[in-house]
C-alpha cells in the first residue's frame, strides 16, 4: 500500500513538472489577465482555459477553501460578495473560450452545493434547500440564452419543468457521448448505473 502511494505521488510530481508551462498564467498577455481579474478564482478560470486548449479533458475550478457558499449565517452580505467575485472571471472564461473557438466543444457547468431556503435561519442565514436550486450550462451542445424550469413564487420548490439530479447526470453524460442507460457496473449481484434506475436526457436544452 505504501509503495502504491509513493508511485501515485511520484506520478503527480511528474505531471506537475510536465505541465509547468501551462500553469504559468504570467505568460498570458496583460489584457487577458486584466479581463479575468486578479482573484484566486479568476486565476483558476484562466488556468482552466489554458488547460482546455492544451487538450485536458476535465477541469474543475473551486471557489476558495472550504464551503463559503454554505451560508447558514450572514447570508445576504456573503452571497453578494461571492457572486461579485465570480461574475467577472466566469464571464471572461466563457468569452475567452468562444473567442478561441473552444466553447462549442467545451461543456461548462456551474453549480453550488445546494439551493438556499427562502426563509431565515438563525436570523441572518439560510438553510440548505434541495427542492429548488439553479445550475447553468454553457457550450458543448447546450442551447444558449435560455432558462429551463422555475420554482414557486417563494423560490422554495421547483414546480415547472423540474429536473432531478439523475436527469442532470443523464444529460451531462449524453453531452459527453455516453448513454446513461448502458453505462452500468455490477456490485453485490446488482447492476448499477450513474443515474441509478431513473433519469432522462433533458433534450429541451440541447442544440
Amino acid at each position: 500500500m505504501l509503495e502504491g502511494r509513493i508511485r501515485a505521488l511520484e506520478t503527480g510530481f511528474r505531471m506537475q513538472f510536465a505541465a509547468s508551462e501551462a500553469f504559468d498564467v504570467s505568460r498570458e498577455p496583460a489584457e487577458i489577465r486584466e479581463e479575468y481579474g486578479g482573484t484566486q478564482f479568476a486565476q483558476g478560470c484562466l488556468l482552466a482555459r489554458r488547460l482546455v486548449e492544451r487538450g485536458v479533458r476535465m477541469v474543475q475550478v473551486y471557489y476558495g477553501d472550504g464551503q463559503p457558499w454554505d451560508t447558514h449565517r450572514n447570508h445576504d452580505q456573503t452571497t453578494r460578495k461571492l457572486c461579485g467575485d465570480i461574475d467577472r472571471p466566469v464571464a471572461a472564461l466563457l468569452a475567452d473560450l468562444k473567442r478561441r473557438g473552444l466553447l462549442d466543444e467545451t461543456l461548462v457547468i456551474w453549480g453550488g452545493e445546494f439551493g438556499r431556503t427562502p426563509t431565515s435561519e438563525s436570523g441572518d442565514g439560510r438553510d440548505h434547500n434541495h427542492w429548488g436550486f439553479s445550475m447553468f450550462l454553457a457550450g458543448g451542445g447546450v442551447r444558449g440564452g435560455m432558462a429551463y424550469g422555475a420554482t414557486d413564487d417563494f423560490g422554495f420548490r421547483a414546480v415547472e419543468n423540474r429536473v432531478h439530479v439523475h436527469d442532470l447526470h443523464a444529460t451531462l453524460l449524453h453531452l459527453l457521448g455516453l448513454d446513461h442507460e448502458r453505462l452500468t457496473f455490477r456490485h453485490a449481484g446488482r447492476d448499477y448505473r450513474l443515474t441509478d434506475v431513473s433519469g432522462r436526457v433533458v433534450r429541451e436544452i440541447l442544440l
